[in-house]
This record gives C-alpha cells, structure tokens and sequence, in this order.
C-alpha cells in the first residue's frame, strides 16, 4: 500500500479493517512517531521546525506555517495545510482521515482534530472508520477543543475554547459548548 492509494482509500470512508491497512497504519503510526519526537525534544527555529514538519506530511509546508512545538500526531501524510496558519501548542492530529487547514487559520493550545471512530457494537469495536475535517479559511479554534471526524468549518468561523465540535459549522459563526452550538453570527466590520 502507498500513501496516495491510503488516502483514496479513506475518502471512501469505508472500514479500515484489513491487515493490510492495518499494517500500513502501524508503519506510518511508527515513522510519525520518529519525527515528531525529533521535532519534540529540544528547540527548534521556525526554519527547522517546518523542515521537520515538511518530512512529517510529505510536502514542502508553506512557509507562512508557524507551528508552536510540541507537536503529536499519530500518522501525519494526511495534513494539508494553507498559507498563514498558526498551530500553538500541545495540538493532537489524529489525521488518517484527512485534515485540511485553509488559508489563515488559527489553532489554539491542546486541540484534538479526531478523523477516526469506532463501529458500535462490541465485537466491531475495534474497527476505525475515516471521515475528514476540512476548516476553511481564517477560521479560529479555541484552546483545548476537539473536532471530530467529518466535521466541515466554513470560512471565519469561530470554535469557542473547550467545545466539542460534532456537526458542521456555518461560515461566519461562532460556535461553543459540549456538543457544540450555535452562539452567534459574525458581522463583518469592514
């Protein structure tokens, strides 16, 4: 299995229960975990935390990105992210199932992005199902929230610190809570 046929696979969002998928995962989960200690345990510059991060995900980053180590992910071939976009720290990309960060996004301290769940009953427990998270641009994640599988965040949207986001988030709102909820509109002020 290559990267590229993984990642046509999950855009199925069909099970990943195969042992050659599962084997697949293993290995990457293991390389991800090579770089990610890399970039982890001592300061980087900005320069190299990028170079760092450009072998993580598999392309050249921009070089807008600024990300604020530590920095977790248990697969990280599955990350794209946009121009001017700032990651603080702490953050958790669970990215199997694709993560894509559009153009001036912000990520607080300690988010979680989960594209991966589990089937229900007891004895498929085990089995993971994909489904991505797309956020569009200029979006603003608060410290500490988790975004789960599927989910879309249109373009400005604001996720309030702490909330769990289980459903799409309109362009322009500003959402908050557990699971997360409509709070407001933004207003443009130009």
């Amino acid at each position: 299995m290559t990267i590229e046929s993984f990642k046509e696979f999950v855009k199925t969002r069909r099970p990943l229960d195969t042992e050659e998928i599962k084997g697949f995962m293993d290995d990457m989960s293991n390389e991800a975990r090579r770089i990610t200690f890399q970039l982890n345990t001592s300061y980087k510059n900005p320069e190299e935390v990028r170079r760092l991060l450009s072998l993580l995900f598999g392309y050249n980053v921009p070089d807008s990105l600024r990300v604020f180590p530590p920095f977790y992910t248990d697969f990280g071939k599955n990350i794209t992210v946009g121009e001017n976009v700032f990651i603080n720290a702490c953050c958790h990309f669970q990215d199997h199932g694709g993560v894509t960060l559009g153009d001036g996004c912000q990520i607080g301290h300690n988010v979680v992005f989960a594209t991966l769940n589990h089937e229900l009953a007891p004895e498929r427990r085990h089995v993971t199902l994909p489904a991505p998270i797309v956020l569009g641009r200029n979006v603003w994640v608060g410290s500490n929230a988790t975004i789960l599988s599927g989910v879309t965040i249109g373009d400005n949207a604001v996720v309030a610190a702490g909330a769990v986001v289980t459903k799409d988030v309109p362009s322009d709102a500003v959402v908050g809570g557990v699971p997360a909820r409509f709070i407001k509109s933004i207003i443009p002020t130009s």
